[in-house]
């Protein structure tokens, strides 16, 4: 029996030492991010994006946003596109072999029709099954492309193929984006000097109770519902204050594909997006980062932390868990497929830290945590637990994840302040208090099923069911 209290406290001991490292990490990050904040908005507080906008010598861009069965919102969605002004711009919509009425949709709603248009074959995709414009001049930037369904990977490949600009933005096609979104995406591109900017992301924001009317997005309001709320506060956290310190390292790994711009030469370089994973707006920024490294070619991988994109977030419990399940599986594969990164000196920053901080606080958190509490249970029916050091050092950690959370809603009022009703601030704090007991858990145990799913060979992408923006309204 002595054996085994010792590989309990042994275990405790282990457990401790990682939760200290993890919290120092983000402490880090939380000080890191508040100098990259207060310099990007001093750089771009007196830029006039009109200039941008309208000039002919701007970069090129092509937006490419895969749907699948997205009927019931890919007007109003496409709609929203359409609205940004932008002169060197074309809009290409990707149809992944919707089985609803998407693409009858479309060709309804902008008077498309079908045209003979060459497809290069510069990346390996499903077949195309036609290629639509409209018959209105106005709508001379919206290309259609019908395809065989094959994920969202394919759609995006088939969007690379079709682009004729030379820089890209992918994103989701339920997202609603800033009118100003494009310009602060493509700045970065233009200012690169000595260090060639392959790839810009930028922050997400939580459009669910918002009120969206065709297609752009007219009043934010905080999510009435309790996960999206929760999901809404996780945002601004990971957003403003992670990838904003990751982004003054120049070691982020993680593009959400939500809304991303890339240099489309280096993705075609590199082969497009990989097919053979869930994650593959993390696998496309991580090998675009590994064939720079491996060509000793300076580069950047940039973020805007200004909110330029808005999405629904999953208002249930099993699309949530569908959700992180993927997410999990996707970090998995991405660090599968690029371990000789894994602590080697030869990709820099990228080996040394950021892989590994992925590693071991990204794809372990979860694993680390269960297995936690289930020697936490085994200590408790064997009596070996004590209680007043657990109390205390459960107090510790509630504590610092409500700071954390204090720390980034501070944060979002000082800058961009996109709740400005004190009730709204309220809310979002109380929603943190809950995070330990309620929705952090469930993350944590969706984590786990998706890494079993990883060892059982499962690689659906799972049914992300969608309310729809025009049901907020009502």
């Amino acid at each position: 029996m002595n054996w085994w209290v010792f590989i309990l406290e042994a275990f405790a001991f282990g457990i401790f030492l990682y939760s200290t490292v993890l919290f120092a990490f983000y402490v880090f990050i939380g000080i890191f991010s508040i100098g990259e904040t207060r310099k990007y908005i001093h750089q771009n507080r007196i830029t006039d994006y009109r200039i941008i906008a309208s000039s002919l010598h701007a970069p090129s861009v092509s937006i490419i946003a895969p749907a699948y069965n997205e009927g019931l919102t890919i007007v109003d969605n496409v709609r929203s596109l359409l609205s940004i002004y932008y002169y060197n711009l074309e809009v290409i919509i990707v149809n992944d072999g919707s089985k609803d009425d998407s693409l009858q949709k479309l060709i309804d709603a902008y008077q498309l029709e079908k045209v003979d248009f060459f497809v290069p074959s510069q990346i390996p995709t499903k077949a195309i099954r036609g290629v639509y414009k409209s018959r209105n001049p106005v709508l001379r930037k919206v290309v259609v492309v019908d395809k065989e369904n094959g994920g969202k990977a394919d759609a995006l490949n088939v969007g690379i193929n079709i682009a004729g600009n030379d820089y890209i933005i992918c994103i989701d096609v339920d997202c609603v984006l800033e009118q100003d979104a494009i310009l602060k995406m493509v700045k970065p591109f233009m200012e690169a000097t000595s260090e060639r900017v392959i790839a810009s992301g930028g922050v997400i924001r939580i459009a669910n109770s918002s009120i969206v009317e065709n297609g752009s997005l007219v009043k934010v309001k905080l999510p009435a519902e309790y996960l999206p709320r929760m999901q809404t506060l996780e945002y601004i956290r990971a957003f403003l204050l992670g990838r904003m310190a990751w982004s003054r390292l120049n070691g982020l790994l993680l593009i959400s594909g939500a809304f991303g711009a890339f240099d489309k030469e280096i993705v075609i370089q590199c082969g497009g997006y990989n097919k053979n994973t869930v994650g593959e707006d993390m696998e496309l920024v991580v090998r675009m980062r590994r064939y720079m490294e491996e060509r000793n070619e300076p580069y950047k991988v940039t973020y805007i932390p200004d909110p330029l994109c808005w999405t629904e977030a999953p208002a249930s419990y099993k699309v949530l868990g569908r959700q992180r399940n993927r997410w999990i599986r996707g970090t998995y594969e991405t660090l599968k497929f690029h371990r000789v990164m894994f602590f080697n000196p030869r990709y820099g920053l990228l080996g040394m830290l950021s892989y590994p901080y992925w590693f071991f606080f990204e794809l372990l958190a979860p694993v680390i945590e269960f297995l936690g509490f289930t020697a936490f249970l085994v200590m408790v029916f064997a009596g070996y637990v004590d209680w007043e050091l657990f109390f205390a050092m459960l107090a510790v950690i509630i504590g610092f994840n409500y700071l954390y959370s204090v720390f980034a809603v501070y944060m979002e009022v000082k800058t961009y302040n996109q709740y400005r009703r004190r009730t709204d601030i309220a809310k979002l704090l109380l929603t943190s208090m809950s995070e330990p007991f309620n929705f952090h858990p469930f993350v944590v145990w969706s984590s786990i099923r998706g890494l079993i799913d990883v060892f059982r060979n499962r690689h659906s992408w799972g049914d992300m069911v969608r309310e729809g923006f025009d049901k907020k309204r009502s």
